[in-house]
């Protein structure tokens, strides 16, 4: 064990060394957090940021609920007979997803998070006609026209989670959104190719499918935000692997924005329903050992919904430095369950921990203050209008009128 705190201390720890870490609990669970707070506070100094802790300001627009994997810790996703007994369409239509903006953009938000199920019109006929009824090829033509809409009529800035998308589909994207992002989850194949485990019958929870979108995500230079699920069945081997596959691609092309390291909490209805949450000191050794091995530069982010303010404190001395997206209006529709923290409560959680709970545009300050080389030309005016020009961050001011031009 010592080995390992002085390897993660000075110098690069070995993919054994990490397992250990993944393990630690007591003091040596106290031990690692500090060590994972020197490297994130460094990091904080070095981009000027010194004490402050991000957020995003967003609207959730769940595009559709419809996927066509069947993950099985999963309550978003349903199928058309539901959304048919519910009075619901198969997609919200775009006077929907600009109604949910609108309101968004009334709060101070300056972010829509689109988030949707893989390419349900292959699984489901229903999808594919309500697609074709509107003119529309596919899922992601879609999600690209309410982008559109969105940007175009609110202002706000498009985060893209559509899933699994080839290169090709990702640059038709770009222009219409600043980020875009898709959890790697696990590198663990075992877990999706062994029956019954969580991503059997998941045609998009590939590992290798998902390492490539990262990996096509950097060559198109598109800011990215991915992350891991702990606690869906993955042995401390398999955690290793895959938060070294994160730094890894990011070595490699420089994009990846944020790191999510998310707690898998069980839920009704599903068929891990009686899998035991993530344990907390453990789920508190992946944050820590995540911002290590990623390093001072990366943002590590942890979703404040999913613990108690307890354990928000907890999460800030294991090294994040972000909460990543919390909105004032929607819930969380993913978890459900598990409603947003107040954010002036969440202001008093992060400064309790003597950090200033600092508001974010959807893509990182760091590629924003890039300007075109990673922010396409056609959303120059658009994130103009919402971030600082001098830090990248949220601009103080909310911009009236319309300061930005049609998307093309």
């Amino acid at each position: 064990m010592e080995n390992a705190l002085s390897a993660a201390e000075n110098a690069e720890p070995d993919i054994d060394q990490i397992v250990t870490l993944l393990g630690v609990t007591g003091n040596d669970l106290v031990a690692l957090q500090a060590i994972a707070s020197t490297v994130r506070d460094a990091g904080l100094s070095a981009a000027g940021r010194a004490r402050q802790i991000t957020y995003s300001r967003k609207v959730f627009v769940p595009l559709t609920r419809l996927c066509r994997d069947r993950c099985h810790y999963c309550t978003f996703v349903t199928v058309p007979g539901k959304l048919a007994r519910d009075g619901q369409g198969m997609y919200l239509e775009i006077d929907e997803v600009l109604e949910i903006a609108r309101k968004g953009a009334s709060l101070g938000c300056k972010e829509a998070l689109f988030t949707l199920g893989d390419r349900p019109e292959a699984r489901w006929a229903q999808a594919g006609e309500w697609l074709a009824a509107r003119g529309y090829s596919s899922t992601l033509d879609y999600v690209r026209a309410a982008a559109v809409a969105v940007l175009e009529e609110t202002g706000l800035l498009p985060h893209l989670n559509p899933g699994v998308m080839s290169a090709a589909e990702m640059a038709e994207l770009r222009p219409v959104a600043p980020s875009m992002g898709m959890m790697l989850e696990t590198t663990s194949r075992r877990l999706f190719t062994e029956k019954g485990q969580p991503h059997y019958g998941s045609p998009d929870k590939d590992p290798a499918v998902r390492l490539q979108v990262l990996n096509d995500a950097g060559a198109e230079r598109i800011p990215f935000t991915t992350g891991i699920l702990v606690g869906i069945g993955e042995s401390l081997t398999e955690r290793a692997e895959s938060i070294l596959a994160l730094r890894d691609v990011h070595r490699r092309h420089g994009h990846i924005q944020e790191v999510i390291v998310q707690n898998f909490r069980a839920k009704p209805d599903t068929a891990m329903r009686g899998t035991p949450d993530a344990e907390m000191s453990e789920f508190l050794a992946a944050v820590a050992v995540a911002r290590i091995v990623l390093g001072p530069h990366m943002r590590v982010q942890a979703p404040p919904n999913l613990v108690s303010g307890e354990e928000c404190a907890a999460l800030i001395a294991s090294g994040i430095d972000d909460w990543g997206g919390v909105s004032p209006l929607t819930p969380d529709h993913v978890n459900p369950e598990r409603p947003w923290p107040n954010l002036d409560v969440l202001a008093e959680i992060t400064a309790a921990s003597g950090y200033v709970l600092t508001e974010r545009i959807t893509a990182q300050p760091p590629y924003v203050l890039a300007g075109s080389e990673w922010i396409d030309p056609s959303l120059a005016a658009h994130v103009g209008a919402v971030a600082d020009p001098a830090t990248g961050l949220a601009a103080e001011v909310i911009p009236h009128g319309r300061p930005w031009p049609a998307v093309a």
